[in-house]
């Protein structure tokens, strides 16, 4: 189990104050990880459940719908924590409508957060990874990534997108001892999927298609996210893994 263990690296996860990032920085943190938080709203709960693991913890607050400055966000995980050997682009937003009344404030705000900003901290992240000799790079994708869906236009164009800039920055970065792969997620019982635990018509759809019977819990990533963290995924490059209870398998 050694290849697994990820005591002395440090890993930043967006999105990490709750859902999905959060349950991926604690798993980190639980296989030996310091953790970084990057977002905008205080990871409070996260950081003590890192603290108490006997992990370090810091929150690095940024808006990544606001234009950032990717290289500083960076900077400032290197400074406060000595260094980055993993970065997880977790944090996304998500907007309902119909294409045809889809806003265009809606399909920038998404697309902002969820691929522009995975590409560009990507890459402030990987100037700093090349020279110290590689990294991990972990994008959260979707099942979005695989189907088009239904009333989420932006939503699935930037999840379509993270499956693509994925392969490439894998393809680029791979020479340099980088490993650039994505996890996609199920449904999951989430902030952004609220609505649909909600609907009981669209509920009961989603249930009869899961082989597993259930809605995914966020620790259900877990184990996804230390395998490709760590030195066990070396030679996994450009991969979109589905962990999704048989939904695609359906």
């Amino acid at each position: 189990m050694q290849s697994f263990d990820l005591s002395g690296r440090v890993a930043a996860v967006t999105g990490a104050n709750t859902g999905l990032g959060r349950a991926i920085a604690e798993a980190l943190a639980a296989a030996g990880a310091d953790i970084a938080c990057i977002g905008r709203s205080d990871p409070a709960e996260t950081l003590t459940a890192v603290r108490s693991l006997g992990r370090r913890g810091h929150w690095v607050n940024a808006d990544l719908g606001a234009k950032p400055d990717y290289t500083a966000i960076i900077g400032d995980v290197v400074k406060s924590l000595g260094g980055l050997h993993v970065l997880v682009n977790n944090a996304g937003i998500i907007r309902r409508n119909n294409a045809i009344d889809f806003t265009e404030a809606d399909w920038d705000a998404v697309l902002d957060v969820n691929l522009k900003a995975v590409f560009f901290l990507s890459q402030a992240a990987a100037r700093h990874m090349i020279p110290a000799g590689g990294g991990k790079i972990i994008n959260i994708a979707s099942m979005m990534s695989f189907q088009g869906g239904i009333r989420v236009p932006s939503y699935t164009a930037s999840k379509s997108g993270i499956a693509g800039l994925t392969r490439l920055l894998a393809n680029e970065w791979a020479v340099s001892g980088i490993n650039v792969n994505a996890i996609a997620p199920g449904y999951f019982a989430t902030n952004n999927t609220a609505a649909l635990q909600a609907d009981v018509k669209r509920n009961a759809e989603i249930l009869g298609r899961i082989p597993a019977g259930r809605w995914g819990d966020p620790k259900d990533l877990g184990g996804a996210a230390v395998f490709l963290a760590s030195s066990a995924a070396n030679y996994v490059q450009g991969i979109i893994l589905p962990v999704d209870g048989g939904w695609l398998a359906r």
